[in-house]
């Protein structure tokens, strides 16, 4: 057992081995064979084919320079599709956001003084609305600019 895992780790050596990408194949993999198995469809099968051999190629690959410039623009391309999903644009842990429900302007309001239901009014159009504070600190209202 322990020459198995040692010719193993001398096979291994050299070799670029398993990344995010080939995780992200992997995932991909499971879903098409449990897409597979409901459907049972020839393209799907062959699809699934492709990407096991693409899989192992990377993992066996010997041109480690290469397989980490697809690692780089794969982790790239992942990177800028998460960055145009966030919801919360605006990053402050002193300030909570809220928008208006009328004029739909954001407001900037400081962390609350206690947890609930405040009254907020917009600067805008004047518009009193009720908001829903989880923080604690001092409450007031600020313009954004």
């Amino acid at each position: 057992m322990i020459k198995l895992r040692q010719k193993f780790a001398n096979f291994m050596n050299g070799r670029y081995g398993i990344d995010h990408l080939y995780m992200f194949l992997f995932s991909l993999y499971f879903i098409l064979v449990i897409i597979n198995i409901f459907v049972n469809h020839f393209i799907i099968t062959i699809l699934e084919l492709v990407i096991v051999i693409i899989m192992f190629y990377r993992m066996f690959s010997k041109k480690i320079y290469k397989r980490s410039r697809e690692e780089e623009a794969y982790l790239k391309i992942k990177n800028n599709i998460k960055s145009f999903f966030k919801k919360n644009k605006y990053k402050d842990k002193d300030h909570v956001y809220k928008k208006c429900f009328k004029c739909k302007t954001t407001i900037r309001l400081p962390l609350p003084s206690s947890i609930g239901f405040k009254y907020v009014t917009c600067p805008k159009c004047k518009n009193k609305f009720k908001t829903l504070v989880l923080r604690k600190q001092k409450i007031e209202l600020i313009r954004k600019k």
